[in-house]
């Protein structure tokens, strides 16, 4: 048996939640060298690195097996926001069963199928972590009336803004697998405006803080003896946060793979140059390869899966005429709706096993 002692640095697990606005994705881009998967667009207007806006649960989970396999890429990544994310699971659950909704199967049926998708997530999230990748997840927050066991009465408490019932708690879930979580918010007091009875209250204030500890009005951890009220700012928390970026260059330089699209090739580019001092130059003109999908046919979810995979409009037709749904000539736009989001899109892994099996046989 092997016993180890002393602390060990490893990346962290982070989430950050508060209300919208008040600069969760601003802080997130603070930490070492992020890339980000913006599910719900909220950072166009950020100069930062990020995946394409995954537009289904699938195209996520790809992007979090691809910093997987490639982590050098990045020494953080960035979920923006983990609910829109959640909202993802609901979509592709309710396509995976064909339900018309994830109530639509009764006593929290379809919560259970989307609690295990999102537990999928976090098991993927880990194998980032042990990467040495740092994960952040960013959330929005809730103000939820809070009953208490053992006493009478109740009172708000903000808390994450994602499924929290007795059968389908993955508010929780998301807790107990961070190493961190933040809750933020604008500071505020009380005071009074006037005399006697006709005292008004004001608030004023608005600080932006953070808040480490558990308290009965919100949900907050952490495991590095952080004070209990931070200024919001990222310097509060960088000496928590191990910068493990890993350099495979004599120069240490980082040459950061170009699967994400022109920019990141052009920063690739950039830095091979750099090393080899002689210029390289990256087409900026968008691939063939994409501009020849019938855009204007297929769904977007779908058609966002087969550009990050690689995968031609008549390599689903193969797949889906091998398995003997529809006929090789049918185009894919004609396979409905039901077929398209329940057996494509939300099975898109046992999709893509096929098309690259059917790749290896001989013609």
């Amino acid at each position: 048996m092997n016993i180890t002692s002393g602390k060990i640095v490893t990346a962290q697990k982070v989430v950050i939640y508060g209300p919208e606005g008040i600069g969760k994705s601003t802080i997130a881009s603070k930490f070492p060298d992020p890339v980000f998967s913006d599910t719900e667009g909220s950072t166009k207007h950020m100069d930062i690195r990020r995946f394409d806006t995954p537009t289904s649960w699938s195209m996520l989970l790809d992007q979090v097996k691809y910093v997987i396999n490639n982590p050098s890429i990045c020494s953080t990544y960035v979920v923006d926001t983990i609910d829109w994310a959640e909202k993802l699971a609901y979509v592709h659950v309710c396509a995976a069963h064909n339900w018309s909704s994830i109530e639509s199967p009764g006593y929290g049926v379809g919560y259970r199928h989307a609690y295990e998708a999102v537990g999928e997530l976090l098991n993927l999230l880990t194998d980032v972590v042990n990467k040495g990748v740092n994960v952040v997840l960013l959330a929005h927050a809730a103000l939820r009336k809070f009953e208490q066991p053992d006493e009478m009465g109740s009172y708000d408490r903000w808390e994450l803004k994602l499924q929290n019932s007795a059968k389908c708690n993955i508010a929780a879930m998301v807790k107990e697998w961070a190493d961190m979580v933040l809750f933020t918010n604008y500071k505020t007091f009380v005071i009074k405006d006037g005399k006697g009875d006709n005292a008004k209250s004001k608030a004023q204030g608005g600080r932006r803080v953070m808040y480490t500890s558990h308290h009965p009005c919100w949900d907050a951890k952490n495991r590095h003896s952080l004070s209990e009220e931070l200024d919001f700012d990222y310097s509060q928390i960088a000496h928590c946060i191990p910068n493990a970026k890993i350099l495979d260059n004599p120069n240490n330089l980082t040459v950061v793979q170009p699967d994400f699209g022109v920019e990141l090739a052009r920063q690739k580019a950039e830095l091979e140059g750099t090393i080899n001092n002689t210029p390289n130059t990256v087409d900026d003109t968008p691939s063939k390869k994409i501009a020849c999908y019938p855009t204007d046919k297929l769904p977007k979810p779908l058609l966002d899966l087969m550009i990050s995979s690689e995968v031609e409009e008549w390599e689903i037709r193969l797949a889906v005429s091998n398995k003997g749904y529809f006929p090789y000539d049918t185009p894919i736009e004609n396979y409905g709706a039901d077929f398209i989001n329940g057996a494509l899109i939300s099975g898109w892994q046992q999709v893509l096993k096929i098309i690259i099996s059917n790749r290896d046989l001989p013609f």
